[in-house]
């Protein structure tokens, strides 16, 4: 905990910077290294383990599915797993999604989940998980008459 603080604070609170900064700290080691760390820290710790797995989950099913995305490789996620993830990100910093999210409502089509007041934004929940995280490649399966705001608030993100 204390040495991610540290690589955050030394990022200027930046979210991407610190994830650098992380990545460029085990540049040198071998892949069968970081697998061997991996598995030796399969239990959350820390800052992570006091929300359950759940910045892990969101955080994965993100990822995962930016890369899926851009290969066109679909991938139906387990509803349970959106449905976590989504009730988890409008209240998760990393993430950004308070920003995109004020004043306006959300509906999934697919899951019982809803959140915020205002103009709607409706698609699959998956679609809305994406888009929560500022992927304009989601806006396409979005509708309702918020998603202008959502997708300008998407497209005029810094950096």
């Amino acid at each position: 905990m204390i040495g991610f603080l540290r690589r955050f604070a030394a990022a200027g609170f930046n979210g991407d910077h610190s994830s650098a900064r992380g990545v460029a700290a085990y540049a040198d080691h071998s892949p069968q290294d970081l697998l061997a760390r991996a598995r030796d820290h399969l239990q959350p710790t820390g800052l992570t383990a006091l929300f359950g797995g759940r910045i892990a989950l969101t955080d994965g099913l993100i990822h995962h599915q930016d890369i899926r995305r851009a290969l066109g490789i679909l991938r139906e996620v387990p509803a349970e797993r959106v449905l976590a993830a989504l009730r988890f990100a409008p209240g998760a910093p990393p993430i950004g999604a308070a920003k995109r999210l004020r004043g306006l409502s959300f509906a999934a089509t697919d899951l019982a989940w809803t959140t915020g007041k205002g103009p709607a934004v409706e698609g699959p929940g998956e679609a809305l998980l994406m888009a929560m995280a500022g992927r304009p490649a989601a806006l396409p399966e979005l509708s309702g008459p918020g998603l202008s705001t959502l997708a300008e608030r998407i497209e005029t993100r810094p950096g």
